[in-house]
This record gives C-alpha cells, structure tokens and sequence, in this order.
C-alpha cells in the first residue's frame, strides 16, 4: 500500500489513442491519480465527470489530472468522447498499476477472478512524492473534491 510520504510508484499505461504515458513524465507539477472502477458505470462517469468540470481549478493549483481503470485504451477513449472528458483516461490492463497503488479491487461485482481499481485518488506532488491520498470504503462512495482542490491551493 502506498502511503503519504511514499515516492509514487511510476507507470506506463496507454491513453486512449494508445499513447504512452508514464507518471515521470509529469513530475515538477502536481498530479492527481484518480483511479476508477469501470467506464460507463454510473458513479465512475459522475466522478470523471466531476474532475472535468473542476479541471480549470485544479490547472490553476499546477495539478494534472489522469484517470485510471483497468478497461482497454479503445473502451477508456469511447467513454471519454461521450462525456466529454478532456484529461487523459489511462488503461491499466496489466493491472499492475492498482497493484502498485493497493488500490486493486478484487473479483469486482462479484465476477470471480476480475480484478478491477478501487476508486481511490493520489496526490502525487512536484518531487513525485504521495502527499494527500483517499481511497473509498466501497465502489459508490466518491471523493470530497472540494478537499482536493483545497488541499492543492494550500
């Protein structure tokens, strides 16, 4: 489990247009991990959702936001261009991401041997530090994101 204080781990995960993204590619700003269970699913979309409409405020704290689920680039791209999502949604197919976070959910929706992200999110500060996390008790609970962008004007 990665906690407050921890170097984050890095990653390689495809965007929606297949690009590759790695966490060390945003360090000297402050990223936001927001790592979500399922595209399409209604708590998922609220959130992503969410993020998209304080992504102005978040801009202006020097924060990036980059979603995270383990659904395939092509399924994380369809998701995002129906709502109107901007940031990137990453894939994490490999899973090894949410395992690197603890943030793996398993046998998700009781489908035995499917592993999917807990909804959780990082603060990964400008050194690639973890300085605020959160990670739900169950898929339907969301983040306060008033208290991430509080936490990031501070």
């Amino acid at each position: 489990m990665v906690d407050i204080g921890d170097n984050a781990p890095d990653f390689e995960l495809h965007d929606g247009s297949r690009n590759v993204v790695t966490g060390g590619e945003h360090k000297g700003q402050n990223v936001v991990l927001a790592f979500f269970p399922a595209a399409f699913t209604g708590v998922c979309k609220t959130e992503m959702c969410v993020f998209e409409d304080t992504l102005q405020s978040l801009n202006d704290c020097n924060a990036t936001v980059l979603g995270i689920s383990v659904d395939s680039p092509f399924s994380n791209n369809a998701f995002a261009e129906a709502n109107g999502i901007t940031f990137p949604l990453l894939s994490d197919y490999s899973r090894s991401t949410v395992r690197a976070y603890g943030v793996a959910l398993d046998d998700f929706a009781g489908m035995t041997g499917y592993t999917s992200a807990q909804r959780a999110v990082f603060i990964v500060d400008e050194n690639g530090d973890v300085s605020w996390k959160w990670i739900a008790d169950s898929p339907a609970e969301e983040p306060d994101y008033a208290e991430i962008v509080a936490f990031l004007s501070a």
